[in-house]
C-alpha cells in the first residue's frame, strides 16, 4: 500500500476520491437529520452514495491534463474538481429540488436558489477531493503508466 502512494496511479486516484466521498458522504448521512428533521433514510443514504460516486468521478478524470480539443488549456485538479463537484450537485438538484430548497430554508431565506448554493457546495467538495485525490494519486498520463509497458504510457495505436 505504501509503494501505492509514492508514484502517480489511476488506482490511487480512484480510491482516495471514494474515500475523500465517503468522509464526505457519512457527514452529509449524519448531518442531514440535524439540517431538515424529515430528512428520510433513503435521502441520507442518496447523499452518502452520491458523494462516493463524485469521488470515483473526480478520480478518473484526473487521467487528462489537457482539453482533447484545446492542447494549450490545462486541467489543473483546482478547476476539474469543482467544476466537476458543482455539475454534479446541480444535476442531483434537479432531482431532489424541494428536499434541498427545504433544507436551505432553515439557513436562508426561501428565496434562495437551491441550484445556486447546492453547485458551490459541490464546487467546494469537489475542490476537496480533487486535492486529494491529486496528492496521493497524481494527475495526467503519469498515472497510467506501468511496469508492463516499460513506464511509458500504453499507446493507443
Amino acid at each position: 500500500m505504501i509503494d501505492l502512494l509514492r508514484k502517480p496511479s489511476l488506482l490511487t486516484r480512484l480510491v482516495v476520491g471514494k474515500l475523500t466521498g465517503l468522509v464526505i458522504g457519512l457527514i452529509a448521512f449524519f448531518a442531514l437529520p440535524l439540517i431538515d428533521a424529515d430528512a428520510g433514510l433513503a435521502l441520507r443514504f442518496g447523499f452518502f452514495f452520491w458523494y462516493i460516486t463524485v469521488g470515483a468521478l473526480i478520480g478518473l478524470v484526473g487521467v487528462f491534463d489537457r482539453h482533447p480539443l484545446l492542447p494549450a488549456f490545462r486541467f489543473h485538479w483546482w478547476l476539474i474538481g469543482p467544476a466537476i463537484g458543482a455539475w454534479m450537485n446541480f444535476m442531483l438538484t434537479l432531482f431532489v429540488h424541494d428536499e434541498i430548497r427545504a433544507m436551505l430554508a432553515v439557513f436562508m431565506s426561501e428565496t434562495a436558489s437551491p441550484y445556486l448554493w447546492f453547485s458551490l457546495d459541490g464546487a467546494i467538495t469537489g475542490a476537496i477531493i480533487a486535492f486529494f485525490a491529486t496528492r496521493f494519486g497524481g494527475q495526467g498520463p503519469e498515472t497510467v503508466t506501468s511496469e508492463m509497458h516499460g513506464g511509458q504510457a500504453p499507446s493507443t495505436s
